[in-house]
């Protein structure tokens, strides 16, 4: 299958990839764009079911999901999803790689601009756990977490505090009463269910079936509510 690297960058964390790829040979064909970081396939345009349905589940745990975090822009189909909720007043996206939220404001990444178009988008770039750590409490009615593949597929092996109990009881201390926190991640996972209910008190599972590249996959997201 053919490929055409479209943006290379490297930060403390890796290298992080866009590349276009072509199942067919028409050289015209837009093709699908795919975010790889540190050799690891992470997203693409093609299967954006994942990304979306974080946010639908998400959306549907929290009556008035008036301000919305969002960790992790990847190619940005979630926070889209989220602005798609006419309840949503104000999201706050917050990704450590500046050269990805330069490739989706220049259109690098070809709907990067028309999805950071909307106002009520704030986007930080920064590492969520800094980010996090500087909120006032409850200030949140959803907090919504993508920025690696789940405690058990780690992109980068610093990512693994954000699955563990200190980084996830400061999100309960950012929670509105009757806000809830989404976690997605590639496989099961026990150990994040036992972090998240210590921290939360209440954690569902939600699997879900993918088409990944032509194999079916699971994927869970977790939702925890104190």
């Amino acid at each position: 299958m053919p490929y055409d690297e479209i943006a290379r960058a490297a930060s403390e964390r890796g290298e992080v990839v866009l590349r276009r790829r072509r199942d067919g040979e028409d050289p015209d064909e837009p093709g699908v764009v795919e975010l790889r970081v540190n050799g690891v396939f992470v997203m693409d345009t093609l299967e954006t079911s994942t990304e979306r349905e974080l946010a639908a589940v998400a959306l549907r745990q929290v009556e008035q999901p008036l301000h919305v975090l969002v960790g992790g822009l990847g190619l940005g189909f979630t926070a889209h999803e989220v602005l798609a909720d006419p309840r949503v007043e104000r999201v706050d996206v917050v990704e450590v790689e500046e050269a990805l939220v330069g490739w989706m404001r220049d259109g690098t990444v070809p709907h990067g601009p028309t999805f950071l178009a909307d106002e009520r988008l704030h986007l930080v770039v920064a590492d969520v756990r800094a980010a996090v750590a500087e909120v006032v409490p409850r200030s949140y009615d959803l907090v919504l977490l993508d920025v690696d593949n789940g405690p058990g597929h780690l992109v980068f092996e610093g990512n693994l505090e954000i699955y563990q109990d200190a980084f996830l009881s400061r999100l309960a201390e950012v929670l509105r009463p009757g806000g809830a926190v989404a976690v997605w991640s590639a496989a099961e996972s026990k150990p994040l269910v036992s972090a998240m209910s210590r921290a939360f008190g209440t954690v569902t599972p939600v699997a879900y079936d993918v088409d990944f590249q032509g194999r079916s996959a699971e994927y869970y997201l977790y939702i925890g509510r104190p």
